[in-house]
């Protein structure tokens, strides 16, 4: 019998999920063992018009990794959810934008300033990427920038998540073995719409560090704190720390550290918006009742955007700048 086949794509991403999967280690044995890798341009030479040829949902699981920002990224997006009966938004940018999610905050023609115009670029002839450009080998072609970045589901539809940026590898393996098992027959699949991968609660809640509803006058940065008792909760010590409002599922790995969450295992179970979520926790510990208080202690957060919203800006109720969005209507 043929084995089923696995597919995985890299879209607007920085590469981390392909690694991630590869960190399994021997487990990557398993996937070639009980899957025919059908498509995974990271890892194989395979093109998109081979892709097109595969009957639909030939592709028993995609993982799909990245945010949609190009309008390659939307026609694979949409190409392997025809081609794929199980679709899978793969780490923190599929599922949520991630960071280059705050460029929603920009227009286009602000990025592409940014990008061409800097005091460390020189371009002198002010050139931008052009669509269609002419060269003595032929046409080259660039996809286009969409307005705005979206997630995987504001696209098509998703049928399981598995956040992270980029998930662990250990949740990666019991995904796959779920995935193997139910190849196999041993097991049914979760119910559609499921996050696979994380946890059921927030990172506070798998945190050791002790919490005694303290309240604080200042929000630092971790430089500017003197040196950190190693049992108390980072928040309640002054210092920015987003597990109250991320789902668990790292073994709160960071704070164990002494390093404060910074939120990317998206929001935690229950929560329509992870950013908002976060405000109110900040609000429950600043000990200050005046508004001009509360402001000073919120100047403390030097960029409130990419705080609050670091991975999840794309799929929050914000979402983007009103200038972004008008461009995209």
């Amino acid at each position: 019998m043929s084995k089923p086949k696995f597919a995985m794509y890299w879209a607007a991403a920085c590469g981390g999920c392909e690694i991630a999967v590869l960190n399994i280690d021997e487990k990557v044995l398993d996937l070639d063992a009980n899957f025919e890798v059908a498509f995974w341009p990271a890892a194989m030479d395979v093109k998109y018009k081979e892709v097109e040829a595969m009957a639909d949902q030939s592709i028993l699981v995609t993982l799909f990794n990245g945010s949609i920002r190009t309008d390659e990224n939307e026609h694979m997006a949409r190409l392997l959810r025809r081609k794929s009966k199980l679709l899978v938004a793969f780490g923190s940018c599929a599922n949520e934008g991630c960071i280059p999610g705050l460029a929603n905050l920009s227009t286009r023609e602000s990025l592409f300033d940014r990008a061409f115009e800097n005091p460390t670029t020189e371009n002198p002839e002010h050139l931008r990427p052009q669509l269609i450009s002419q060269v003595p080998e032929g046409t080259l072609t660039l996809p286009a920038l969409q307005p705005v970045i979206r997630t995987l589901d504001q696209v098509v539809e998703v049928d399981y998540h598995v956040p992270g940026c980029p998930p662990e590898s250990h949740q990666i393996a019991a995904v796959l073995e779920v995935l193997i098992k139910v190849v196999k027959g041993e097991a049914d699949l979760p119910p559609k719409g499921a996050v696979l991968g994380a946890g059921n609660s927030t990172v506070c809640d798998e945190c050791a560090r002790k919490r005694d509803v303290k309240r604080i006058g200042k929000i630092s940065r971790i430089q500017e704190l003197p040196q950190l008792n190693t049992s108390d909760c980072l928040l309640e010590q002054g210092l920015m720390c987003a597990g109250p409002a991320t789902r668990s599922g790292c073994n709160s790995r960071c704070p164990n550290v002494g390093a404060p969450c910074i939120g990317c295992y998206g929001a935690a179970p229950g929560v329509v918006d992870q950013g908002a979520r976060l405000m109110t926790a900040i609000a429950s510990v600043v000990d200050e009742n005046d508004p001009e208080a509360i402001d000073r202690v919120l100047d403390g957060i030097p960029d409130p955007a990419g705080t609050f919203y670091r991975f999840s800006l794309a799929h929050s109720l914000l979402r983007a700048s009103r200038s972004a969005l008008a461009e995209q209507e």
